[in-house]
């Protein structure tokens, strides 16, 4: 799993370093340095090789990650961890994923992880609907990957 390092003073949360194949994802109540950034998962965006794993940490209660539904490559093995426990996903199939926290989907805690850098099922990923601000966090994450 990757290490955790302070950000310093501007950033009141540990961010995720890389440790070769290994990542992780914090799953936080506020983002770091946007306390206006509620539900977050950090980073929101994530590019990593096939066979890479993520790790996704529990740093504050209440939190979970879960694929999305229609937003994974046909293939892919759907994760859904329990809430306030780490979860490891190994990543084998190249592709976009969608995940969520079920508790916070609607209000728009939303991820993607960009896999080997396929994006085949993005236009997949695009039709899938979301409720709340989960539309409008997908819609941005995903315009993202197109620019």
């Amino acid at each position: 799993m990757g290490a955790l390092m302070s950000a310093g003073a501007a950033m009141s949360c540990p961010v995720p370093v890389p440790a070769g194949k290994s990542h992780s994802v914090l799953m936080l109540n506020t983002g770091c340095g946007d306390p206006d950034m509620p539900n977050v998962f950090e980073p929101a965006l994530l590019r990593i090789n096939v066979g890479d794993t993520v790790t996704f940490l529990a740093t504050d209660d209440g939190h979970n990650s879960a694929s999305k539904r229609g937003m994974i490559p046909e293939g892919a093995e759907p994760w859904n961890g329990a809430v306030d426990e780490e979860l490891t996903v190994e990543f084998t199939v190249p592709g976009i994923y969608g995940h969520i926290c079920v508790p916070h989907y609607e209000w728009g805690m939303v991820g993607l992880i960009v896999v080997g850098g396929d994006m085949h099922n993005l236009a997949a990923a695009k039709k899938v609907r979301h409720p709340g601000t989960a539309r409008k966090a997908f819609r941005t994450l995903l315009d993202k990957l197109e620019a």
